[in-house]
């Protein structure tokens, strides 16, 4: 959905007053680089986005300020309006609730504050895998606090590098970018011991681009 559309998701009174905190937080975070309404229309098309599939709905205006932030800092990247730079990598697959979660969490786990991380699906999930948080979880890595989210045209258009799992023709194509496809088998449904030889394959492979990135990896 673009931001520049009308929500169509309902929205409770007391959402609405946590929405309206997170929207003076966000103004104040980007004074200066973006003024309230474009604020409020990202606040709002992200809730709109993330209430189609939320299963908590008391956490939707925690996780639309976070989903909103991550837009409004790639937009500002894109408009040349922030520019640090540190490489972004944006890994996507479809439901990104296991394989991209577990990518990008090993990707700020070793990146820490050189290299910016964001992840995407195609057809979002619920939730992120329970035995992928368990599995992460063993190599002292909480992913429990994130969340499913579609891909946003201007957090592609940010990203330094694509990197795909799975997601094919579905997956978002802009020209002049970095695009990698990591064919991993998708583990929905599998017990940890299916699991970990494809956690341990994403962290070679996340360790591998943080090289050739010229990234440092922390261990």
């Amino acid at each position: 959905m673009s931001p520049h559309q009308e929500p169509h998701a309902t929205i409770t009174i007391d959402q609405e007053a946590a929405l309206a905190s997170g929207a003076e937080r966000l103004t104040r975070e980007f004074d200066g680089t973006f003024g309230r309404e474009t604020i409020d229309r990202f606040l709002h098309a992200s809730y709109t986005d993330l209430a189609q599939r939320a299963t908590v709905p008391n956490y939707l205006p925690l996780l639309t300020e976070k989903f909103a932030r991550q837009r409004l800092r790639a937009l500002a990247k894109v408009d040349g309006l922030h520019v640090d730079g540190k490489p972004t990598v944006l890994f996507l697959c479809v439901h990104n609730a296991g394989r991209s979660q577990m990518a990008l969490g090993f990707f700020q786990h070793h990146a820490g504050e050189h290299a910016v991380g964001w992840s995407g699906g195609s057809e979002p999930g619920h939730e992120v895998s329970p035995v992928a948080v368990e599995v992460m979880a063993e190599r002292g890595i909480d992913i429990a606090g994130e969340y499913p989210k579609p891909w946003t045209d201007e957090v592609v258009r940010a990203a330094d590098v694509v990197i795909t799992m799975g997601c094919g023709d579905a997956c978002p194509v802009f020209p002049g970018k970095r695009y990698e496809e990591w064919t991993l088998p998708d583990p929905a449904g599998w017990t940890p011991e299916g699991v970990r030889p494809v956690r341990d394959e994403i962290e070679a492979r996340v360790l591998n681009l943080l090289a050739e990135l010229g990234v440092p990896a922390r261990t």
